[in-house]
């Protein structure tokens, strides 16, 4: 496991408001660093004679991303900047019926047809749609943001909407590997040997998630309780409700045998994406972090394009994580077309620009699970519903 080099020194947190430093994540701020010039950083710009102005070029590295960033967007349409990832999101929902239909067939074929069709819709929706909707990328309005919200990740998700995006926004995004805030995954279990926790495990977090909810719940008000529990029982039940009433299935237990593979189907992946793009990369202290454009481009990493997890998981959680994570607020087809931006300037300013293939990262976590996952520092806090 990495840590933060020595010479770099933590100020406190200023904030921001707007969009100047990247929506939920820029209100939080960007930390304000006095750090001497490593190798790593040189090359960074000019320096504007003595400490002084060597801090103001660090401090406007940020501001010229963004400026960048932001020139993109507002030429950008509407289809892009939203249009694209609620296609996608529709089409998963309209994947359903069929989905349902193809379910109450005798034939093996078309059964099996039924529930790929169904795995790949509950996929899109509880992964990419929750994660979108925590972010308040799916819509201008700050009301319809609150009602995506609580659609995707309680009703779909089956997960609270408060402590996900507590833990996923507030968390996560401010503290990204930050020691006892935002240090890693949700998805850590010391005691289980690396084959059972990388490949068989996983496939529980469709009955763990709605538990883990209800724990998240304890000491929250009434109307809070009441609406998270009638919201994810609306959503369960009504896919339970339809596989017996339209699908056919005969028994309960059918039915909800069923439902754990269709919602299991892509845990694996899931909870592999969720530890590969932080964990074992660099990690600080709450005393003794980077300013935010270098925690995030030495604590996040890229997977490279994989279409099935795009389309599935969406590109912010898989090869422009390191753009999410600068730019927390665009939706996953903007991050997709700043790309290119983002990963030419940083290789300009001589930044890291993290990128491994998804069997390099279950090689190296394979054979260090002890080191990053048993002995690694214990999380104090839920990171979220990457």
């Amino acid at each position: 496991m990495q840590y933060v080099p020595e010479e770099w020194r933590e100020g406190r947190e200023e904030r921001r408001g707007g969009g100047g430093g990247g929506g939920e994540d820029g209100r939080t701020g960007e930390v304000l660093v006095k750090r001497k010039v490593d190798s790593e950083m040189k090359g960074e710009g000019k320096k504007n004679g003595g400490s002084g102005g060597e801090d103001v070029e660090k401090e406007s590295l940020m501001m010229e991303l963004t400026r960048r960033v932001q020139k993109i967007i507002k030429e950008s349409s509407w289809w892009e900047r939203r249009g694209v990832d609620c296609s996608i999101l529709a089409a998963a929902f309209l994947a359903l019926p069929p989905a349902f239909l193809l379910l109450g067939s005798s034939q093996v074929l078309s059964f099996s047809v039924g529930m790929l069709l169904m795995g790949v819709a509950h996929g899109v929706i509880t992964v990419k749609g929750t994660h979108l909707a925590s972010h308040g990328s799916l819509s201008d309005s700050q009301a319809w943001g609150k009602f995506w919200a609580v659609f995707f990740i309680e009703i779909c998700g089956s997960f609270s909407e408060q402590a996900g995006v507590h833990g996923h926004i507030k968390m996560h995004h401010a503290h990204t590997n930050v020691i006892g805030l935002g240090d890693s995954s949700v998805w850590k279990v010391p005691f289980l040997p690396r084959t059972v926790y990388l490949f068989i495990a996983p496939l529980a977090v469709p009955i763990i998630t709605p538990l883990v909810a209800l724990a998240h719940l304890k000491g929250h008000s009434l109307a809070l309780v009441v609406r998270t529990v009638l919201m994810v029982t609306l959503g369960l039940y009504s896919q339970y409700w339809l596989l017996i009433h339209v699908s056919g299935f005969l028994s309960p237990l059918s039915a909800l045998l069923c439902m754990l593979v269709c919602r299991a189907m892509f845990s694996v992946p899931y909870i592999h994406v969720n530890i590969f793009q932080h964990i074992g990369l660099h990690m600080f202290s709450p005393n003794n972090r980077p300013k935010r454009i270098y925690q995030m481009t030495h604590g996040v990493l890229n997977l490279p394009r994989n279409p099935f997890l795009d389309w599935i998981f969406g590109h912010s959680l898989i090869n422009c994580h390191v753009e999410h994570h600068l730019f927390p607020f665009l939706s996953d087809n903007m991050c997709l077309k700043v790309k290119p931006v983002v990963s030419k300037y940083l290789t300009e300013k001589q930044l890291p620009y993290q990128e491994d293939s998804y069997l390099n990262r279950l090689r190296f976590f394979f054979h260090k699970y002890q080191e990053l996952m048993v002995f690694a520092p214990p999380i104090t806090e839920l990171v979220g519903v990457q």
